[in-house]
């Protein structure tokens, strides 16, 4: 029958998407381009468009997230999901290891050490290998149902190789530290509050309601214990990791297997010295019984199992004191206070200035002036003061108030209602065109050499630069003249200097949508959205008078007009017959213009159809809806228009990127590449040339790591783990060779590409 025949095409297309989710989140070996996934992705969408009697909650199409949620319900956990006992030093390693020995005296107890990753702790049920329901730990009895969510992360196999009737898996949701750094820098310049440390950061995007702002959060996750298990068991640890692994789920990385207490020490010592190596933030190491058959029999105190214990390191902060608070102003006029602090060593880098990120953030910590202060980095990467130390004030610390005026240009500043942050409304605002000119040529933008931020403070002033897009009209004599030097000290920009800039602002004219999109700095829109809205467009002239745009602002308006005009609601219950009646006259318009732009956005691929047995049916659009409104809203004002019209006058229209030639098919297509040491080339400018031909560049080496690239000072942990693990290094001249390769045409890909045909 030609239905069992789609059904069969539909479960081989959510396999097979499933299959390579693992391959390019999990294991980091990608088989195929983003243009070949996005081929098999539209299909599945496509054929459950119009076959929804074959709806999967697990399908692969699933993880953009869907209806925003009334609430949590709860879950109970059984067994419950406890905390670990903490141990801040070796003396009270050796009380655990003596107790276990003690509980089991017939027994030479042997250990594995991992990473305690800093996250947030979930569970996650799989019946008859299909994931069911997900939780937070909450109380340890009872915590939240977090399906939805859970969904959104793509590191999480959605089913699993095995008949068992239940499988639960424990483990951690977390944040990379460049998510999080690139999750922070985009709500600070958006205005919003900005999460403190990546753990927050993860907690905060697993309790949204609205699963498609979690969707849209870098999240990560890794599994290392069990709950509940029926018709399936363990016997070792070594066991559990292992089948975890052919199962596709992810795990830690690094373990260690150790006999006794000196070789958990020495574990937990060279882990420590990794603990900035990971792409994640660690405190401390886990050290568990590697013999799962004793976790039973040595059961649990009240609030944690007998057989695990957590090794705490010690925080890394400093004391330093605040000599000042200044004020920038972002390139949205966002006004942002700065902590100038006493210079001091944290982590491996001398740290004088420190943000404070809004005056409410100031009172809510009572930073002043004067104070001495503990210092940490937040995700390891980003300055912040932690707290006071109040028995340190001497009575003469001064308390800071926010300017009522702009600091760089002198006009009125407001806040904007919703929003915690002060912005100066002056569009001419100097500050404001020197933070939008080192975005605009950032690195994630356009990434145009040469002009940080003392360059594009000397552009601004010089008169050289009125508007970002003025670097494209730059001469090389003006370049070359352009004086960076401080009042009465003359340092010239120079002839070498100012040719580089006009390359690469030459080479920035050619790059895809999505880069230009994020360059201009509309609010709301950061890397990733840009990329959605990209998928859905040709091209940059198509953006102003977008009709996906504004269809997809139309079907956010119906889904609101038909959640007020539900004369089912329960706020509508108590209304009259004819008020009633004009309700369901207007909901039934809310739901017919849902269903009619819905599918109009879905023939264009800027949304998923979730549920069309509903009313009003369901949608999951590409563009959440903050952004799409911002995009709008831009190109209706008289920025947006200028914009328009100086890239029209420049000749430059960029294209999607699946209009451009990508790295499908390139010289290092399918590889992943780890780069250590320092290299001759910008290490971000080697980044992408690896990227685009078709590479994956990797923090940590795996098995799946196809070379190392190692410079001057390589990081002797990245090298000593690709030697143990065969990974071959190579040198930077070594990667220009296969970087100018002809891409080979393997067997595999043969094999593809006969399978596309026959």
């Amino acid at each position: 029958m030609m239905s069992d025949k789609i059904l069969q095409r539909m479960e081989f297309l959510r396999d097979e998407l499933a299959r390579h989710d693992r391959l390019y989140y999990v294991e980091a070996r990608p088989e195929i381009g983003d243009a070949d996934y996005d081929r098999l992705y539209r299909e599945l969408e496509e054929l459950e468009r119009k076959h929804p009697e074959f709806d999967d909650p697990n399908s692969p199409t699933k993880r953009v997230g869907g209806e925003p949620l009334e609430g949590f319900s709860q879950v109970n956990h059984d067994p419950p999901m406890m905390s670990l006992d903490k141990s801040h030093s070796k003396t009270e390693l050796l009380d655990f290891d003596l107790a276990l020995k003690r509980l089991l005296p017939e027994v030479v107890p042997s250990y594995v050490v991992e990473p305690k990753v800093d996250g947030v702790a979930f569970s996650i049920l799989y019946r008859n290998g299909r994931l069911v329901r997900a939780a937070t730990r909450g109380s340890g009895e009872i915590g939240d149902d977090i399906t939805a969510n859970i969904r959104t992360i793509r590191s999480i196999p959605l089913t699993i190789p095995c008949e068992a009737a239940v499988v639960e898996l424990r483990g951690e949701v977390f944040m990379t530290r460049q998510g999080f750094f690139d999750l922070v820098t985009r709500q600070e310049a958006e205005g919003s509050e900005p999460f403190m440390n990546p753990r927050n950061a993860a907690a905060g995007s697993l309790k949204q309601l609205d699963p498609r702002v979690t969707a849209t959060r870098p999240l990560d996750a890794v599994l290392y214990a069990t709950g509940v298990l029926e018709g399936i068991s363990f016997a070792t640890h070594a066991e559990l990791v292992d089948v975890l692994g052919k199962w596709g789920v992810k795990t830690l990385e690094w373990r260690r297997f150790c006999a006794d207490m000196p070789e958990v020490f020495k574990a937990i010592d060279e882990l420590e010295t990794l603990r900035h190596d990971f792409p994640f933030e660690i405190d401390g190491a886990v050290i568990k019984l590697a013999d799962r058959k004793h976790y039973e029999a040595l059961g649990a105190t009240s609030r944690s199992p007998r057989w695990a214990r957590a090794y705490k390191y010690a925080p890394e902060r400093a004391e330093t004191v605040v000599e000042a608070v200044t004020v920038q102003v972002g390139r949205t006029g966002v006004l942002t206070p700065v902590a100038e602090l006493r210079p001091v060593l944290l982590a491996g880098s001398t740290i004088a200035r420190a943000t404070l990120h809004n005056a409410d953030e100031i009172a809510r910590k009572d930073i002043r002036i004067g104070d001495t202060v503990w210092l940490v980095k937040a995700g390891d990467v980003i300055p912040a003061v932690e707290s006071v130390i109040v028995e340190k004030r001497r009575g003469t610390e001064v308390v800071f108030e926010m300017p009522q005026r702009c600091p760089a240009c002198g006009g009125a500043v407001s806040r904007v209602t919703g929003e915690v942050a002060l912005r100066c409304t002056n569009p001419g605002c100097p500050a404001q065109l020197v933070a939008r000119l080192e975005h605009f040529a950032s690195r994630n933008a356009l990434d145009i050499e040469r002009v940080g931020g003392v360059v594009a403070e000397a552009l601004v002033k010089s008169g050289l630069v009125a508007t970002p897009y003025d670097i494209f009209r730059l001469q090389g004599d003006a370049l070359a003249r352009l004086d960076l030097g401080e009042e009465g000290k003359q340092r010239l920009f120079g002839a070498k200097n100012g040719a580089r800039l006009l390359k690469a602002a030459q080479r920035a004219r050619t790059l895809p949508l999505h880069r230009w999109l994020f360059a201009l700095g509309v609010p709301q829109i950061g890397a990733t959205v840009a990329e959605s809205v990209a998928m859905c467009h040709e091209r940059f002239s198509e953006l102003p008078t977008s009709q996906v745009l504004r269809d997809t602002v139309g079907l956010y308006d119906a889904m609101v007009e038909a959640q007020q005009s539900n004369p089912r609601g329960s706020a509508n219950r108590k209304l009259d017959e004819a008020e009633r009646n004009e309700l369901q006259r207007r909901y039934d318009t809310a739901c017919a213009r849902i269903e009619n732009l819905g599918e109009a956005l879905v023939a264009s691929r800027a949304a998923t159809k979730v549920d069309g047995e509903s009313r009003p049916a369901r949608y999951s659009t590409l563009i959440k809806e903050e952004a799409v409104r911002a995009l709008v809203a831009y190109f209706e004002s008289e920025a947006g228009r200028e914009t328009v019209r100086a890239l029209e006058a420049l000749g430059i229209d960029p294209v999607s990127q699946g209009l451009l030639s990508g790295g499908a098919g390139g010289p290092l297509e399918g590889m992943v590449v780890v780069i250590t040491g320092t290299l001759a080339a910008p290490r971000h400018e080697i980044a992408n040339r690896i990227k685009a031909a078709g590479g994956k560049v990797a923090d940590a080496v795996t098995k799946a790591t196809t070379f190392v690239v190692v410079g001057s000072d390589p990081g002797t942990a990245k090298t000593e783990r690709a030697e143990k693990l065969g990974v071959p290094l190579i040198t930077e001249e070594e990667l220009e060779l296969r970087l100018a390769a002809e891409p080979a045409v393997t067997e595999e890909a043969m094999v593809a590409v006969q399978g596309e045909l026959f």
